[in-house]
């Protein structure tokens, strides 16, 4: 049987959809399984050990190159090459777990027999299916929505957790990474600050002022961590420090920063994709929840805690918003509150 899961972005709803893909793999094991992802997620799923194939789509890199006109045939052959590929393989199942028109469109384009999606389909997507799409309740969580599909396929046995592959050359990263700060078997509390949508972003005086007083107040090593883009808000943050912290900013791939959030006691993170990956690994998260819905989309499992102002307009779900008020009302003591209380848990265990 050949199988193909169509789920392109983000990384924090790609790694959403690891315990399904660990839940289709149990109950179809002879099953060839291969998945479409986008360049930017696809380090989460390279070598996972469920999977047969991973299909890259450079979707941004062929918007970027049409746009410029500068390389135009060189992107065609590009995209040829990644439709060659997708249509190469008769699929018995296609599974459509994205749900929007550029996902229906490689459903489309698929050579599938059955082809299947959720509910709440958007953009037209259901219009590439040929069944009934699978009801599905967005008030639950994501992952929990992704399992529910995997019942309708008759796997009902659970997986490992969804947790994100890595091996030897990631913990040797790491743990040069670590050594070249000093750091040396201590345990550290990871802060990412930095989110997408500007609506789900903390005041960086508050990062500050939190981030001191968890090294001074409770004695731990606090190391930032997020992609290069961030480095610019994170000195921005450091400099407001009344201590130094480490700056791991930029410094870890997907993998790799998968293999540090092991090494940390918790997270601190806002909204965004390492937050799934931190809980992934089993990493307590202490989450700031403003626009969005920690019951959709909140770090899954046991052991994290969720910091929200609770007020009447939150979630909305709003990538722009005037006031910010969801945000700027969560506190530092709050914040700092469920530091203390997740990091007296984990000492205990």
């Amino acid at each position: 049987m050949n199988i193909l899961v169509i789920k392109l972005s983000a990384i924090g709803d790609v790694v959403h959809a690891l315990p399904f893909l660990e839940t289709l793999r149990e109950g179809f094991p002879r099953a060839r399984i291969d998945w479409v992802v986008e360049e930017d997620a696809s380090q989460v799923l390279l070598n996972h050990p469920c999977l047969d194939n991973v299909l890259v789509s450079r979707r941004k890199f062929w918007q970027q190159g049409l746009a410029r006109m500068n390389t135009p045939i060189s992107v065609f052959q590009d995209m040829a090459g990644f439709v060659r590929d997708l249509r190469s393989v008769h699929y018995d199942l296609v599974i459509d777990l994205q749900g929007l028109f550029k996902s229906g469109i490689l459903t489309a384009l698929s050579k599938g027999r059955r082809k299947i999606g959720m509910s709440g389909a958007r953009e037209g997507a259901g219009l590439f299916l040929n069944e009934r799409p699978v009801a599905v309740d967005y008030d639950q969580h994501a992952v929990d929505r992704y399992l529910k599909v995997a019942r309708y396929l008759g796997c009902n046995r659970a997986g490992e957790g969804g947790r994100i592959p890595y091996g030897s050359t990631e913990q040797e990263a790491v743990d040069r990474l670590l050594a070249g700060h000093g750091i040396k078997g201590q345990s550290l509390v990871a802060v990412n600050p930095m989110a997408k949508w500007p609506t789900k972003l903390w005041p960086p005086q508050r990062f500050a002022e939190l981030t001191s007083r968890i090294q001074t107040e409770l004695g731990r090593q606090v190391a930032f961590t997020g992609g290069p883009s961030d480095g610019p808000a994170v000195q921005d943050i450091l400099g407001m420090m009344s201590t130094p912290a480490l700056n791991l900013v930029g410094q870890t791939g997907l993998k790799e920063l998968a293999c540090l959030y092991t090494r940390c006691r918790l997270l601190v993170s806002t909204d965004t994709g390492p937050m799934h990956v931190a809980a992934a690994m089993g990493c307590p998260v202490v989450a700031l929840f403003g626009p969005t819905s920690p019951r959709r989309t909140g770090p899954y499992g046991d052991g994290h805690t969720v910091v929200r102002s609770g007020i009447r307009c939150s979630p909305c779900f709003k990538k722009r918003c005037d006031h910010m008020t969801c945000m700027k009302e969560i506190s530092v003591a709050q914040v700092l509150e469920a530091v203390k209380t997740t990091l007296n848990q984990t000492d205990k265990r």
